[in-house]
């Protein structure tokens, strides 16, 4: 008899691996360990999609302000930054990762960004961090430790190492928020595919209480 697929994170453990029951509309043949969050997901998804509460987030795949907003993926600011900067469904484009970085000129943030500009009609951006952030002063050696703790061997590790890939560079964060937003600015400002005419903005938000502070403007900006 064929298993069924299992859905959730880390190694089985058998005396954690209970069946959670799902509503009916949800059932898939999938069974979930009790840490996961994923059934509560569905069930309310189920919901949501038959008392039609999609209808108020109807929008264009456009961005209505013409803005890409890159930040942080703090928890405290998944509802907190749309309502700070007053931003609605279908405004922005919205681009985020630990610490508001875009450490490559040619990874995945910055695509994103010349994706939103040249296919999109973005006309903004605006980098946004935050006070309080985790990454700063993140420890490269911490995280391999807990990495090495959770069954990463030393060999993948030597492995990727002698493979040329400077993990303790690519887990290394920032001296400070405001650092690190400064320098995804002056990497997106700087780079070669993006036109001179797209102005790139700074910022920091106050993860409590939303206020925004401003690092450096584009060309197009002017204080009101």
């Amino acid at each position: 008899m064929d298993k069924k697929p299992r859905l959730g994170f880390g190694p089985p453990r058998r005396r954690n691996n209970r069946r959670i029951p799902l509503p009916d509309r949800v059932q898939s043949g999938y069974t979930f360990v009790a840490m996961s969050a994923l059934p509560e997901i569905l069930k309310h998804n189920a919901a949501f999609v038959a008392s039609k509460g999609y209808e108020e987030f109807l929008t264009s795949p456009l961005p209505n302000k013409k803005l890409v907003i890159i930040t942080c993926m703090d928890t405290r600011l998944c509802e907190l930054l749309p309502r700070a900067m007053g931003l609605r469904n279908g405004d922005v484009k919205m681009i985020k990762n630990a610490g508001a970085i875009v450490s490559h000129p040619f990874g995945s943030v910055m695509r994103s960004v010349l994706v939103a500009v040249y296919q999109l009609g973005a006309e903004e951006i605006a980098v946004v961090g935050h006070h309080g952030c985790g990454m700063t002063g993140l420890s490269p050696g911490d995280v391999l430790e807990k990495a090495r703790r959770r069954g990463v061997s030393s060999d993948t590790l030597a492995m990727l190492n002698s493979a040329g890939i400077n993990l303790g560079g690519w887990l290394t964060g920032f001296e400070s928020p405001q650092a690190g937003v400064l320098a995804s600015v002056e990497l997106i400002r700087n780079h070669p595919l993006l036109p001179k005419d797209v102005a790139v903005h700074g910022l920091m938000i106050h993860p409590e209480t939303g206020r925004l502070e401003i690092l450096t403007t584009g060309e197009h900006f002017e204080k009101k």
